[in-house]
């Protein structure tokens, strides 16, 4: 381990230093590409953006500049998603990103059929790169406009982490996601559920009967957001671990109802 760019990395408030550097070691191809990467860390730049690459839910996933990171809390909503998603079933990751979610959702079941979209042209070119490889296709558009036609009425699992920052909050993110990600994959209006509200609307035209909705926002929009879900049609519920909250919205195929869970 090379304790001048551990020393640089902590000197710029990198809490893991240690482990950065030895991701940093590992993923350059050359002492040059070190301190290329060495450099654009310390400036701040978001350490996946600087690899190139992010673990998520056992997957390794093409991260690009300017394309928003795939966070670890999400993999509530993946483990939730998996436990609707059989063999042969539409699943659809709007809001998508890099594509991770998406992919984590389906990896090892048979037969899926996988859409991803992204209203930015940077997420979806990246999004390519990773789900088309696994037999998945990328959109590009704003929600579901982005969507072929033949797919309403349906999708089985339909999942979102959309923008949910409230959009004066955002200037109080950590300045990582602030100056290097998007804006339009952080900013979700006013209260933070414009997005979140939007979707809930449109969903119960593309999901089939059983199908379900999956929205992740943050523990304190939880009742205003399974709100919108039962208002749409949707029988909603609460769902929440340490790091994350999901509100899942069941069609009446899947014999829900409405339910508050933690």
């Amino acid at each position: 381990m090379d304790e001048g760019i551990v020393a640089r990395l902590r000197a710029a408030g990198c809490v893991f230093a240690e482990d950065e550097a030895r991701l940093i070691h590992e993923t350059a191809r050359d002492a040059g590409e070190v301190e290329a990467m060495v450099v654009r860390r310390v400036a701040g730049e978001p350490l996946e953006h600087v690899l190139g690459w992010a673990e998520f839910a056992g997957l390794r996933v093409a991260v690009a500049p300017g394309v928003f990171v795939p966070r670890h809390r999400s993999e509530l909503l993946v483990d939730l998603a998996r436990r609707h998603t059989r063999p042969g079933a539409v699943v659809v990751d709007l809001c998508c990103g890099t594509g991770a979610l998406g992919l984590a959702v389906v990896r090892g079941i048979d037969g899926v059929e996988l859409h991803a979209a992204d209203v930015d042209p940077a997420a979806v070119a990246c999004a390519r790169r990773n789900v088309e490889p696994a037999g998945g296709r990328v959109h590009e558009g704003d929600l579901f406009d982005a969507l072929p036609a033949e797919l309403k009425g349906r999708v089985d699992v339909l999942l979102a982490s959309p923008p949910y920052v409230p959009t004066a909050a955002i200037a109080l993110m950590p300045p990582e996601a602030r100056d290097h990600e998007p804006r339009t994959a952080l900013d979700g209006g006013g209260d933070g559920l414009g997005l979140v509200r939007r979707i809930a609307t449109a969903a119960p035209d593309w999901l089939t009967e059983g199908g379900v909705l999956l929205l992740e926002l943050s523990a304190a929009q939880a009742t205003a957001a399974a709100d919108a879900v039962d208002e749409a049609g949707l029988a909603a519920a609460e769902h929440h671990d340490d790091d994350a909250t999901v509100i899942v919205g069941a069609t009446s195929g899947t014999g829900s109802r409405h339910l508050r869970s933690g």
